[in-house]
């Protein structure tokens, strides 16, 4: 038998914690000394690591007293069920990461955060991914289900798409400058090369995304984050600029 304050020093639960497991009936002690101390013997050492075991797991104290109490209690139930709890707060908790990943990167992209655009966030990345994943399917055909994983998605926190928001907010800090500017065309270099990277030449499919792009709508149905037009239309004169200066370049050379 080993006293209170031993127990806490074996287990690192407190005295306080012991003395309200006893007085609702969760665990008490094997005995007291005569001076009224409480003291623990092996079985209760054992209910209690039960109890701390249960208590990380996510159940009640109520519901822990039920389990420990009752011989018969089915177990198995009682972990699914709580096993089930644990998932769905965990896709909850996946989903507020990747909210506040957005947030962030929406912040990088327009160098502010308001409500709106977290309204907008928080609609995109709720957005049914059936419904996402049957227009990409329309849109994109055989190769869906490959470009779903590879675009990029403005609630990740992975490299590539750290790069596709930090090149559209240099576009943005750099548009005044016009097309023309080298600062534009080193970026509009950049966002070829990653396009290239992403659809590995496939041009049809390339042109394919740029035309879902290019559309407000059609941009929402895919789960796109939304970027405004003009940027879009800057993004594409500046392409057409580069892509016009590279074929005199060549036909220079030859």
């Amino acid at each position: 038998m080993i006293s209170i304050k031993e127990v806490t020093k074996q287990t690192g639960v407190t005295v306080r914690t012991m003395r309200h497991y006893d007085q609702i009936g969760l665990l008490t002690p094997a005995g007291k000394t005569e001076g009224g101390h409480r003291l623990y013997g092996e079985k209760e050492l054992k209910k209690l690591q039960e109890i701390q075991f249960l208590k990380s797991l996510g159940f009640s104290l109520k519901k822990i007293e039920e389990m420990t109490g009752n011989v018969d209690h089915d177990w198995y139930s009682g972990l699914q069920r709580q096993l089930n709890y644990i998932i769905q707060e965990k896709e909850k908790l996946t989903e507020m990461e990747q909210m506040v990943k957005g947030v962030m990167n929406q912040f990088t992209l327009e160098g502010k955060v308001d409500m709106q655009h977290i309204q907008q966030l928080i609609h995109f990345s709720q957005q049914n991914k059936f419904k996402r994943e049957e227009f990409l399917q329309q849109q994109f055909k055989e190769d869906k289900e490959k470009l779903f994983d590879l675009l990029p998605n403005v609630n990740s926190g992975d490299p590539d798409t750290l790069e596709w928001v930090a090149l559209l907010a240099q576009i943005k800090k750099h548009m005044a400058k016009g097309i023309e500017a080298v600062e534009v065309q080193r970026i509009i270099r950049r966002i070829l090369e990653k396009d290239q990277e992403l659809f590995a030449g496939n041009e049809e499919l390339s042109n394919a995304f740029w035309e879902v792009r290019k559309s407000q709508e059609k941009s929402q149905a895919a789960g796109l984050y939304p970027i405004e037009q003009g940027v879009l239309e800057f993004v594409e004169k500046a392409t057409e600029y580069y892509l016009t200066k590279e074929a005199e370049n060549l036909g220079g050379e030859s």
